[in-house]
């Protein structure tokens, strides 16, 4: 008894002395590390050192006062799990925390704990469900709050009227009803409400903000917003869905073929296979004749509906525009067809119809394309606007006039009009590059981050500049169908092994840059479920190793004199993304980096002078690669 006795004083005494010598703080700070289930990024936060050394902070992530944390700012880390509140209210000094760009999940931390802070921000995580009234009740001190991007829905507490508010940032939420009335705004300098259900007029208090930060919210009214109208119905908007005559034209296409065939020289027939292929791949070719398609409000059963609107910087307009507008048939892919119509106000938006997403749930859904909305990249096509009904989705975007790179590629071009030259490709395979680079930092926790890159979804603008469209749409994707069809899942490991990585959007960027160089089309695309072998890498590793560089190149592409060092890289740099093994395949910073570095002209163009072609159409290198040139396998 006398020995347990001396042993718990003992261990009472080295704890005292512990805490007291290395500071309180760090014992909260390591006891709210524990409570996360993924701590890897504060691996810094351990016994070697202490949190804080007067103003500077040892560990990640803190803002230290004489050896005080007063501020927790641990943003982009993939923290998971459930925020520990009451571990955190032990802190005495903590006036500002931040956990944006998480993966907090759940219901609304009770931050009322936090009586204290001055600053909190939990935007872009994944907390949802309705926030108590009396959420921020005990929070006198608060002057900013930061909620974006989550999933709350209900009512604004009136808690969240702070009494002398900084800044306010609900949007892209799903809050409804109305806007709570805010007595003192002098020193609200930011506001944003944009993107949820909110309805009625706007506080006369906070008029005085620009319309940007009320819009996406289709019942309020009030400056800066339109005036209301107490005589005003509510609008109910009748959705229109523009159903193309694909069988008729199928029909008209194939009596035209059957006549014209006998006619054909095998050169033309070949074409005509490889446009017919561009149908199915989903390609619009803007070189042919856009037939009118005649359609009406019954075409989704009748329904009526809502078109919401996900960005601020576009003009809006309403169902009935669409209604007024002339629709024509651009393409018809796997998941569905795409139709341009053009605005009486002036503008031209692209309708694509979605029937394979009926598996995610509304509210899902509808985060997901807020989520798109909020992207904004100059190779990635704009979300404009969306329609949510459980049999299908309609997917509104920017008219993009000069056709896709498959059409370029693969279609037909009019007598005389030259096909992509050198420079022309280079720049569409760098701004792919960025583009795709740009969607993996903004999923970081997403296997998938594009999912179907393919020369059909990669448009060109009138400069040649490259805009990348139906990305990102795995999540909302029926799985059965989204396996038989998209590009992803015709990659190596999964035709292998049933699995996709991070580096599997990393090979079709691969099959892609093949694709552009060689100009053949991946036929192997076009089969339904698992894609066999990579059979376009297979064929350009065969060529390269067993016969002339010079056949692996388009015979169409111009501009290549002195640029064929360039594209000897631009080749191994496709090869390298194709690797059928995963674990030996680039990833998306090394591919990204190593395409940016690439130029239109040698830096020494008299390398190799002797076994190039002094043609303009053969202006590529025609020696053979050897093993040294490439480290690629194509059968595992």
């Amino acid at each position: 008894m006398a020995r347990k006795l001396s042993n718990w004083v003992l261990s009472l005494m080295l704890t005292t002395f512990f805490v007291s010598s290395w500071g309180e703080n760090a014992v909260i700070l390591l006891n709210f590390k524990n409570s996360l289930s993924d701590n890897s990024a504060l691996n810094d936060w351990n016994t070697s050192t202490t949190p804080c050394t007067g103003d500077t902070p040892n560990w990640t992530g803190l803002r230290c006062s004489d050896g005080n944390v007063f501020a927790l700012i641990l943003e982009n880390m993939s923290l998971t799990g459930v925020i520990d509140i009451d571990t955190l209210a032990q802190l005495p000094l903590l006036r500002s925390l931040s956990f944006m760009y998480n993966n907090f999940d759940g219901p609304m931390p009770n931050v009322k704990k936090l009586t204290s802070l001055r600053a909190l921000y939990l935007s872009y995580n994944k907390l949802s469900g309705e926030i108590p009234d009396d959420a921020f009740s005990e929070m006198n001190n608060l002057k900013k709050l930061h909620l974006a991007r989550n999933q709350f829905m209900g009512k604004i507490p009136s808690s969240l009227v702070m009494k002398k508010p900084v800044g306010l940032s609900i949007e892209g939420n799903q809050f409804e009803g109305k806007i709570p009335n805010f007595p003192d705004t002098t020193q609200l300098t930011t506001l944003n409400m944009a993107n949820n259900r909110l309805e009625g007029k706007i506080p006369a208090s906070l008029s005085k903000f620009n319309s940007s930060s009320f819009t996406g919210n289709n019942g309020l009214c009030g400056k800066p917003l339109k005036a209301c109208s107490s005589s005003k119905k509510k609008t109910i908007l009748i959705i229109v869905v523009i159903v193309a005559v694909v069988v008729a034209l199928a029909a008209i296409v194939g009596i035209s073929y059957r006549r014209s065939k006998r006619s054909k020289t095998p050169n033309e027939l070949k074409k005509n296979q490889e446009t017919r292929a561009l149908q199915k791949y989903g390609a619009y070719d803007m070189g042919q004749k856009e037939k009118e398609v005649p359609y009406s409000s019954d075409q989704l059963g009748g329904e009526n509906g809502k078109l919401f609107f996900v960005r601020n910087d576009r003009e809006k307009f309403e169902l009935q525009d669409l209604l007024r507008a002339s629709a024509q048939v651009l393409g018809s892919g796997s998941f569905g067809s795409s139709y341009k119509a053009v605005l009486l106000s002036g503008p031209a938006m692209v309708v694509k119809r979605f029937r394979q997403m009926s598996s995610v749930g509304k509210e899902d859904f509808h985060n997901h394309m807020r989520r798109l909305g909020s992207l904004s990249h100059p190779n990635l096509l704009a979300l404009v606007a969306f329609y949510y009904r459980k049999e299908e989705k309609l997917l509104v975007s920017d008219f993009v006039s000069n056709g896709s790179l498959a059409s370029h590629l693969h279609g037909k071009r009019s007598p005389g009009q030259p096909g992509l030259d050198w420079p022309t490709r280079l720049k569409i395979i760098k701004g792919v590059a960025k583009g795709l680079a740009y969607l993996y930092i903004e999923f970081p926790s997403v296997p998938l981050p594009h999912g179907h890159l393919k020369s059909s979804n990669v448009l060109l603008d009138h400069t040649f500049e490259p805009i990348l469209t139906d990305y990102a749409l795995v999540p909302v994707m029926n799985k059965e169908h989204a396996q038989l069809y998209m590009v992803a899942y015709k990659s190596p490991e999964f035709n292998q092994s049933d699995r996709i990585t991070r580096k599997t959007d990393v090979w079709s960027l691969g099959i892609l840059i093949l694709e552009l160089l060689t100009g053949k089309f991946p036929a192997n695309y076009l089969k339904q479920g698992k894609g066999g072998n990579s059979d376009l890498a297979t064929w350009v590793n065969s060529v390269v190793r067993e016969e002339w560089t010079g056949e692996v190149f388009d015979k169409d592409m111009k501009g290549t004199r002195n640029g064929e060092g360039e594209m000897l890289k631009l080749l191994k740099i496709g090869m390298c993304c194709c690797e059928w093994n995963a674990e030996r395949r680039w990833d998306f910073r090394e591919a990204v980096e190593k395409i940016q570095e690439l130029k239109e002209r040698d830096s020494n163009t008299d390398i190799e002078d002797s076994s190039s072609y002094n043609s303009e159409d053969y202006g590529y290198s025609s020696r053979a690669l050897t093993d040294d040139d490439f480290s690629f396998s194509v059968n595992g």
